[in-house]
């Protein structure tokens, strides 16, 4: 593909290794060439870099397999995943799944990406439910007042949350940006 196809949030091989698109900005400074400026990140190491493409450059997009597979456990450092299909376990350290840990519970289905038969990443659904642990208590009387309260749930993670949530509480959670999306019936 072209440089100038690059999408946040793509797969490419550069310098025969797997980075993610953190980010991309299209430019043409006056009189020169149009360029692609990106910042990748490497999915072997998790380092980051800016690099420079032509916009006429061929870029290799990364052939990735995604598999269902269902959060298990963390073991320290370690999280372990099962495929719903072929029942096969794998393990992910906490580095390589970022803020993800934040959003995983024992059962959640989630979405890996495999690189070359290697587990590189996982994909979490657009909402997951977690239950309130810890927030303070609603202000009796304080109807006017809508402003968010911090609640901790059950992973560790603290969200902002309307005054109506209590302890004990399910909520659903948008995992990619970390904000709460509605209250669980």
């Amino acid at each position: 593909m072209n440089a100038n196809d690059i999408r946040r949030g793509m797969i490419i091989i550069y310098n025969s290794q797997p980075y993610r698109v953190l980010d991309f900005q299209h430019r043409t400074p006056g009189n020169l060439r149009a360029f692609v400026q990106a910042k990748l990140r490497s999915l072997r190491n998790g380092s980051s870099t800016e690099v420079r493409f032509s916009s006429t450059e061929n870029i290799e997009r990364a052939a990735l397999e995604d598999h269902e597979m269902e959060y298990l456990y963390a073991d320290g450092d370690m999280h372990h995943f099962m495929n719903t299909e072929t029942y096969d376990q794998i393990a992910l350290d906490a580095e390589s799944l970022g803020d993800s840990t934040n959003y995983l519970t024992p059962g959640t289905k989630i979405q890996v990406e495999f690189f070359e038969g290697a587990p590189i990443g996982v994909e979490l659904p657009p909402a997951v439910e977690l239950t309130v642990v810890e927030t303070t208590p609603e202000l009796k009387g304080a109807t006017a007042s809508n402003s968010p309260k911090p609640a901790k749930l059950e992973t560790g993670v603290t969200v902002q949350v309307p005054p109506f949530v209590k302890e004990g509480d399910r909520i659903r959670v948008d995992p990619s940006k970390g904000v709460y999306l509605e209250r669980v019936k």
